[in-house]
């Protein structure tokens, strides 16, 4: 093959693979709505889900999740169910979840915890940040209907909220538990032991279905095999730590077999130990 043809044969697969990555990039996100109970809808967009309330009023949705998600949405609603949106309720700050409120900025108020507010308001978001903000909990009236926001404490951030609809007897809770599912790698942005507070005070809570952030559906035990989870990581990476062991060790040496079939088992269990180490590393050095 002289010069000329290995020039044409470079750039023939040079085009190509550049069709391919831009065919990959276009590649339409996974959207989807489907019935919960009641009058309670859940929104996916690819791995991230939030939820929303219809009553005669108006609608409540939830995370926007980022704003060409949010649009599909909104058009969905309008298309679907003919109300107006009434509220905007963030679960928490975080931007994956967050992102997007312009979107329903027009109609709706946004509401979220007063530490969601000065997060988003510090850090300069361009997400509008919540307009309507509580301490401890609210409850929103809509419809006829009572939605309760209860501020969970410290745990995945410090200012997530779970929603709880009460008729539907459905809870949104989202990233500090999910569904026969490791927590998310290193457990980024998480407080302990507080998160297993966080958990053990929605134990408590009155609902039948869990309706987490990300995964499956689930129900109130699942919030307790969760909790136990965290637990148990929390105990076993402490023990390595007093007794002198090396991250690598401890990588090595635990195991937790009673979760080897949850998902994320093999990818995630050495990034939650790492993470889990990491701040256990800066609960002792705050002690002592």
């Amino acid at each position: 093959m002289n010069f000329a043809h290995r020039l044409g044969a470079i750039g023939l697969a040079f085009l190509l693979a550049f069709s391919i990555g831009a065919a990959s990039a276009q590649k339409a996100p996974k959207r989807s709505i489907t019935k919960i109970a009641g009058d309670v809808y859940r929104f996916q967009n690819n791995f991230h889900f939030s939820v929303f309330y219809v009553t005669e009023e108006g609608v409540l949705v939830t995370d926007p999740i980022n704003a060409d998600a949010a649009k599909w949405l909104k058009a969905e609603i309008a298309k679907r169910f003919n109300k107006p949106i009434k509220y905007l309720v963030y679960s928490h700050d975080h931007q994956d979840h967050s992102s997007g409120g312009e979107v329903f900025a027009d109609t709706a108020t946004i509401v979220g915890h007063e530490n969601t507010r000065a997060a988003m308001i510090g850090e300069k978001r361009p997400t509008p940040p919540p307009t309507l903000t509580f301490s401890d909990g609210m409850t929103i009236h809509l419809g006829g209907r009572d939605i309760e926001l209860v501020y969970v404490g410290r745990g995945h951030s410090d200012n997530s909220i779970v929603i709880r609809f009460p008729r539907e007897r459905v809870l949104f809770a989202v990233d500090f538990v999910s569904v026969r599912r490791l927590p998310y790698m290193t457990l980024s942005d998480s407080y302990i032991p507080d998160l297993i507070d966080q958990l053990r005070m929605v134990e408590n809570m009155d609902f039948d279905i869990l309706a987490p952030g990300h995964g499956g559906l689930g129900k109130p035990s699942d919030v307790s095999d969760h909790r136990q989870y965290v637990e148990d990581l929390y105990d076993a990476v402490l023990a390595g730590v007093r007794a002198g062991k090396s991250l690598d060790q401890l990588k090595a040496d635990i195991k937790l077999p009673r979760y080897a079939g949850w998902s994320q088992y093999d990818a995630w269990l050495p990034l939650n130990i790492e993470g889990m180490y990491a701040r256990i590393a800066l609960q002792r050095r705050a002690t002592q």
